[in-house]
């Protein structure tokens, strides 16, 4: 099978870091250009954009809850809200984002952002704010769903390089996001921080509309053709998950992220409250493994083009078994705060390692099917990330041992999974 030439020569237009045409775009120009350092900050915050709805109004929960006239536990559930429709989204939107141009499913999502964005600030009562949360978080995966595959395509075998990159960049969301809110919140109001996350996403939605790559069948860096297939839904999960090697790197991906959400849920009361340390002092801990999860995403892109996913993969996951072990011993034994910091610094960064390398190696097996892929991904992500919470809280007992614990079975669940890859291989 053959494909015209001009696509084989966007993609090396794209790879060498020219100008990539497309003819037949919405732009006044009519022509789409477009480089790797453009694409991936343009990739980073189309991804940035969960995140900062996420974070963004969390420092203005109370406010709402008086302003709703609703208790504060109702207001809290809009983040539970906010992960359904983020998860059914991708569950519908995945396998079209294999069928339909990349660059459509975008502006759905983004446009749809914008949208619920600016209806936030006039709903009256929690049922409503709740729903229109519902949409936004629903529509918003169109657009973010598409994102590995792209990554995929512009970077082939280096997938896990590109997918470093992109989430280097967009990690600083979640790092800004709740300051960003506090000052809007004392400049304005509540209202305000829904209006600049709607400038952010028509902003983004302009500049997918000149620069985003549109292409439906796209030549590899490395050579071959990935032709997109009619069948359905069903069809295209059934092949994601029929691969053996595949589920285990998924089912790697999902603890990786109950761990991640464990540590997230967590970390404000063993910090604030176990430990008793301050406001200002949390704020620089939190930061600290922020950083840690952008070295290691950093120290990825370095390495891992000569090293290869797996390998990289099994290097975090090495070090994320070690951290966790002294994380949990650290915890049973009930030492001071400075043990479980200098525990959880190298355990964020080393499962940031796992989880990226393991979402390019499930990407890499099924080049047709990316949108699937990232479906099956996210869902079972931002599943198992609502869950971190109630886990949490069945085994609450005032102490760090539940966190610490949680975090030790998931890198566990992830090392077993890793060792019956290995086994298999061997055979």
């Amino acid at each position: 099978m053959t494909v015209p030439n001009k696509q084989t020569s966007d993609i090396k237009a794209v790879a060498s870091n020219t100008p990539l045409k497309h003819e037949g775009m919405a732009a006044p120009s009519a022509q789409l250009k477009v480089s790797l350092k453009l694409l991936l900050p343009l990739l980073a915050s189309i991804l940035a954009v969960s995140p900062l709805a996420v974070d963004m109004y969390l420092p203005a929960m109370p406010t709402l809850a008086v302003h709703l006239n609703t208790p504060m536990s109702m207001v809290q559930n809009s983040l539970s809200i906010y992960l359904l429709g983020y998860a059914l989204g991708l569950i519908l939107f995945g396998p079209m984002a294999d069928k339909h141009p990349r660059r459509n499913l975008v502006l759905l999502g983004i446009g749809g952002f914008f949208i619920a964005s600016l209806l936030l600030p006039f709903v009256s009562n929690i049922e409503q704010f709740l729903t229109v949360r519902f949409f936004q978080a629903f529509v918003s995966s169109a657009a973010t769903v598409v994102v590995p595959g792209a990554v995929r395509e512009y970077y082939g075998k280096d997938t896990a390089k590109g997918l470093s990159y992109v989430s280097m960049i967009m990690m600083l969301a979640p790092m800004i996001a709740p300051s960003i809110g506090s000052v809007l919140l004392l400049a304005h109001s509540w209202q305000l921080i829904f209006y600049v996350l709607a400038a952010y996403s028509l902003i983004v939605l302009v500049l997918v509309s000149y620069y985003l790559p549109n292409a439906s069948d796209v030549t590899l860096p490395e050579g071959p053709v990935v032709k997109k297939v009619e069948m359905s839904f069903i069809q295209r999960y059934k092949i994601v998950l029929s691969n053996a090697e595949a589920r285990l790197d998924i089912i790697s991906s999902m603890m990786i992220a109950l761990a991640f959400f464990a540590y997230i849920t967590a970390i404000p009361f063993v910090y604030l409250t176990f430990f008793e340390v301050s406001e200002y002092k949390f704020s620089l801990l939190f930061a600290l493994n922020i950083l840690a999860l952008m070295t290691a995403h950093f120290t990825n892109t370095r390495f891992v083009v000569r090293k290869g996913s797996r390998t990289m993969l099994r290097f975090g996951l090495s070090l994320a078994t070690i951290a966790a072990t002294a994380l949990m011993l650290v915890n049973v034994f009930e030492l001071s705060l400075i043990y479980t910091v200098v525990a959880i610094f190298p355990l964020m960064g080393s499962i940031s390692m796992v989880a990226v390398n393991s979402d390019a190696l499930i990407l890499t097996k099924f080049p047709a099917h990316s949108g699937t892929v990232t479906a099956v991904i996210g869902t079972l992500r931002w599943g198992i990330g609502a869950l971190a919470g109630p886990i949490l809280a069945f085994f609450y007992d005032g102490s760090s041992k539940p966190f610490a614990l949680l975090m030790f079975f998931a890198v566990l669940v992830v090392l077993s999974c890793q060792l019956m890859i290995w086994f298999n291989n061997k055979k």
